[in-house]
């Protein structure tokens, strides 16, 4: 029997130690949620359930992207819209103007009616605009046509949908500048003959209209569809990361009970161990 070197005593402690190490990081785990809390918990886990969190959060910020472009896609429809409802009157008092019942008295209120209905579509044009993004000419001092506008629907540089752009949906782009002049001219220029010629200009400029809400309808649908995509995407995502990342608590409860118990009965081991050497004392009497 030797007592200068307790055997017994140290691997009891050895394992007890392992055993201790393994109550904790069980304990980790519970508390925190995750199975893996540390690269050392599992390496090469750990690497992927970091992509697909990087994945599902760059898709996200995409669905915010596309949820933006449909409120800006909305705001230019409804704004032209209402321009659409303004030619629809001008057509009106055009056609009012364009018959021989109507006298000069009231051909001159018509030019009026209509002068302040123009100068209202390119109040429209210039006003529109989503975070001081012109929407319907380049900017609210210019009246130049707009350029396509790109919205990033997705987590590579690929995933991109972009409107045609070419709007210019004031008089000057939709062609009613010579309207404009005989309505500025009053009732002298709005003749019946000079109000009949005008109708096909107004109806070229419902057409050019019509166009551009075509353009910004068709990109609304698609970026309705990118986002109902994305977010199916972005759901099968986390639940992978899921898979890998968070602890299964019915397993890892059970785990650590386990751990408990075996700790508990190494730390009894230990004291047995270190009661055995007492025995030697009874050599010595």
């Amino acid at each position: 029997m030797k007592i200068n070197t307790n055997v017994a005593a140290l691997t009891a402690q050895e394992a007890n130690s392992n055993t201790n190490k393994a109550l904790q990081n069980s304990l980790e785990r519970l508390s925190s949620g995750l199975r893996i809390n540390k690269a050392s918990d599992d390496a090469s886990g750990l690497s992927i359930a970091d992509k697909l969190r990087t994945q599902a959060s760059s898709i996200g910020q995409s669905i915010s992207n596309a949820n933006a472009g449909i409120s800006l896609v909305q705001i230019a429809d409804k704004a032209m819209a209402e321009e659409s409802n303004i030619i629809d009157i001008i057509k009106q008092k055009l056609i009012q103007a364009s018959t021989a019942t109507t006298s000069t008295a009231g051909a001159d209120a018509i030019a009026k009616d209509i002068d302040k209905l123009l100068d209202q579509i390119d109040n429209i044009a210039s006003q529109t605009n989503y975070n001081g993004i012109s929407l319907l000419q380049k900017s609210a001092s210019s009246e130049s046509a707009t350029s396509g506008l790109t919205f990033q629907v997705g987590e590579s540089a690929a995933d991109q949908l972009t409107t045609s752009g070419n709007i210019q949906a004031n008089i000057t782009g939709m062609g009613l500048t010579s309207l404009k002049a005989m309505a500025n001219a009053g009732g002298a220029a709005m003749t019946q003959t000079a109000a009949s010629t005008m109708l096909d200009e107004i109806d070229d400029a419902l057409n050019s209209l019509n166009t551009w809400r075509a353009d910004f309808g068709s990109t609304q649908n698609q970026l309705e569809s990118a986002t109902r995509n994305m977010m199916t995407q972005q759901t099968n995502i986390k639940a992978a990361e899921s898979v890998i990342r968070d602890v299964d608590y019915a397993a890892e409860s059970a785990n650590f009970n386990k751990s408990n118990i075996i700790s508990q009965a190494g730390t009894y081991a230990m004291s047995q161990a270190n009661q055995v050497s007492q025995n030697v004392l009874r050599l010595l009497q």
